[in-house]
C-alpha cells in the first residue's frame, strides 16, 4: 500500500474515491479548505491526536493553490490523486476556471519533481472527449467537438490535460493518468453537485426536460477505477469512465420507477431552451451570475453517449446499475438528513 495525497476529497467523487483509498489500506494526506464539509464515520476517521493524524488519514487545511501548503500535505507521499476542480457554470469568465482546472496541473507537476513522486492521477471531464450517439459511442479518440468546444469549464480541463500528456510524454519512468468521468450519481453528494438534476424531479407529476442525454456512472465505479490507476492503465493513458448512455427523458423515467411515484416527462421543443439561454446572456451580459446561457443550453440539447470498455479492461472499473446510483444517492441524502452521517 501506498501514502496518497488526495485534492478534492470534500466533493463527491472526492468523498467516494478517499472511502476507497481508507478501505484499500492506503494512508491518505487529504488537502482540505472546508474539514468541516467532510463526511467520515468514526472509524474512518479513526483516533486523531492533536495534530490531525489518524491510523491512516491525515487533513491538512489550506488551499491548494498554495505552493507551501501543497508541499506540506505531499511529503511522505508515493502518489497524488487530483479530484478538484472549478465546476460552477455561473462564472463569467474563462480565467476564473484557470487557477485550479489548468494552472494546478503545473504547479503539481513542480511538486512531483521536488518531493520524488512519480504516480498522478487526474481527474478531467468527459467533455474534453467528442460524444457519440446512441449506435455510435464515442471512445477516448474522439476529438473534443462542440458546443463542449465553448464551455470554458471543458476547455479549462482540456488545457490541463495538455499540459499532463507533454509531461507523461518527457517523464516515461512517471504514471502520469487522466480519468475522464461522465454524469456521476451517487451518495456522498454534500452540496448537492449532479444531485441537483435528480432533486430537480423528484416526485413532480410533470417534468418537461431537454432533448440532450448523458452518460451516467455510478460515482463509486469511477472512485474504483481512479484508485485502481494508481497501479494501472499506462502512462500517459486517458480513460472514460462512464456508463449507462440515457436520454434526460430516460433518466427520469428510470428514476421514477427507482423511487417509486409517477412522472409524465415531456420533451422541450430545443427552439425555447435556446431562448431561455439568449435571455441568461442578456442576464450575464450585466454581470448577472447565472448558469442560464447559450453556451450552457447547447449542451443540454446533444446526447453525451461514450463507450467506457477501456476503462473497464484497464483499469478493471465495476459496473453497477443507475438505478442502483440514483437510489444511493436518495439514502444518503435521508440519513444526512436525520443526522446519521
Amino acid at each position: 500500500m501506498s501514502r496518497v495525497l488526495l485534492l478534492g476529497g470534500n466533493g463527491l467523487l472526492g468523498h467516494n474515491v478517499l472511502k476507497q483509498l481508507l478501505q484499500q489500506g492506503h494512508d491518505v494526506h487529504a488537502l482540505l479548505r472546508n474539514v468541516s464539509a467532510l463526511c467520515l464515520s468514526p472509524h474512518e476517521r479513526g483516533k486523531a491526536n492533536q495534530e490531525g493524524m489518524t491510523t491512516q488519514l491525515t487533513i491538512f487545511q489550506g488551499s491548494l493553490l498554495d505552493d507551501e501548503t501543497l508541499r506540506k500535505a505531499a511529503q511522505g507521499c508515493d502518489a497524488i490523486v487530483n479530484c478538484a476542480g472549478v465546476t460552477d457554470m455561473s462564472l463569467l469568465h474563462y480565467e476564473d476556471y484557470l487557477p485550479v482546472n489548468r494552472d494546478l496541473c503545473g504547479r503539481l507537476l513542480r511538486l512531483m519533481e521536488e518531493e520524488q513522486i512519480k504516480c498522478l492521477v487526474h481527474t478531467s471531464t468527459a467533455n474534453t472527449i467528442g460524444y457519440g450517439d446512441p449506435l455510435h459511442c464515442a471512445d477516448e479518440q474522439a476529438p473534443m467537438q462542440p458546443p463542449f468546444t465553448n464551455s470554458y469549464y471543458a476547455l479549462s480541463k482540456q488545457e490541463g490535460e495538455a499540459v499532463l500528456a507533454q509531461a507523461a510524454a518527457s517523464h516515461p519512468d512517471w504514471h502520469i493518468v487522466v480519468v475522464n468521468p461522465g454524469f456521476m450519481i451517487g451518495a456522498y453528494d454534500t452540496k448537492p453537485s449532479s444531485g441537483t438534476l435528480l432533486f430537480a424531479g423528484y416526485r413532480k407529476p410533470l417534468m418537461v426536460v431537454p432533448r440532450g442525454g448523458k452518460s451516467f456512472v455510478h460515482v463509486g465505479d469511477a472512485a474504483t477505477a481512479i484508485v485502481n490507476a494508481l497501479t494501472l492503465g499506462h502512462n500517459g493513458g486517458r480513460y472514460l469512465l462512464t456508463g449507462e448512455n440515457l436520454s434526460l427523458q430516460q433518466f427520469y423515467r428510470l428514476q421514477a420507477r427507482a423511487c417509486g411515484y409517477r412522472q409524465w416527462v415531456i420533451p422541450l421543443p430545443n427552439v425555447l431552451l435556446a431562448l431561455a439561454g439568449k435571455l441568461g446572456d442578456m442576464l450575464r451580459f450585466i454581470g448577472v451570475r447565472t448558469q442560464l446561457s447559450t453556451r450552457n443550453v447547447r449542451q443540454l440539447m446533444v446526447r453525451e453517449y461514450y463507450d467506457n470498455s477501456q476503462a473497464l479492461t484497464d483499469l478493471h472499473m465495476p459496473q453497477t446499475s443507475i438505478e442502483n446510483a440514483i437510489s444511493d444517492f436518495f439514502a444518503w441524502q435521508e440519513k444526512k438528513k436525520r443526522g446519521l452521517c
